[in-house]
């Protein structure tokens, strides 16, 4: 039999995959802390792309309760620079999780998102992202302007397993991207995480259609952990993009 925290983990797979689709950088399987205490996230990522310059990311999280921060830094080798923070609240319901959630960063970017998962054991995914399209490095590589659907469940043994899309439905790109994500946490001290996913559609409405996929592996450890990542036509260009991430929860 699995234990009570080990489902308490397993089913926080739950509320990654809403945060991951909110763009709130949540890479790790932690369960939501108790209200009294601050847990913190610090999750440096480089970022290697085919005919452009190598960029780093730094990004810090902190978490108290059902309450969330993040202030973040991306730098592109002098090309392009932009500091981010935000803010997200978890509502706990008995039919599921609502996550709405607030960003902006330099170069004047504003942008906000609600997702919802909806049922428990198997349950559906929605959500909504809007921005005020100002220049914004997409750090969670999904449409921004978008909607998101899809299902998932958490009855497989130690696992959760989700399918979803999220889908441009503001600027006429086609963008649309599906992701397979799969957490399995193997015991209290080793998770692994796997998100396949597949893209198609446009930069902008006069660019050229490209289709690509991506894969993230992700291992955590003790409060250590480290992402691989490859993702062909990156942000829907013609670049294909190797990521590599490592992180320490506290």
């Amino acid at each position: 039999m699995i234990n009570s925290k080990l489902k308490r983990i397993v089913r926080t797979g739950i509320y990654t995959v809403l945060l991951q689709a909110s763009g709130a950088h949540a890479e790790n399987l932690t369960p939501i802390p108790e209200a009294d205490n601050w847990t913190f996230k610090l999750t440096p990522s480089y970022y290697s792309t085919t005919n452009t310059r190598n960029a780093l990311d730094l990004n810090l999280r902190a978490n108290h309760g059902s309450h969330a921060i993040w202030l973040g830094d991306y730098r592109r080798d002098g090309e392009f620079e932009q500091t981010r923070t935000g803010y997200e609240y978890t509502a706990q319901f008995p039919f599921g999780q609502l996550i709405p959630s607030i960003q902006a960063a330099s170069h004047g970017f504003l942008g906000g998102s609600i997702n919802a998962q909806i049922g428990n054991e198997i349950y559906a995914l929605l959500g909504v992202g809007r921005t005020n399209l100002k220049d914004y490095y997409n750090l969670n590589f999904d449409p921004n302007d978008s909607i998101l659907y899809g299902f998932g469940t958490n009855l497989l043994t130690k696992s959760t397993l989700s399918l979803y899309e999220i889908k441009d439905d503001r600027l006429n790109t086609g963008q649309a991207i599906t992701h397979a994500v799969w957490h399995y946490v193997q015991n209290e001290d080793r998770r692994w995480s796997v998100d396949l996913s597949a893209k198609h559609g446009r930069v902008s409405p006069n660019d050229d259609y490209v289709c690509g996929n991506a894969l993230a592996l992700t291992y955590d450890y003790q409060g250590k952990f480290v992402r691989l990542a490859k993702d062909n036509k990156v942000n829907f260009t013609r670049e294909n993009q190797i990521r590599l991430t490592a992180g320490l929860r506290f």
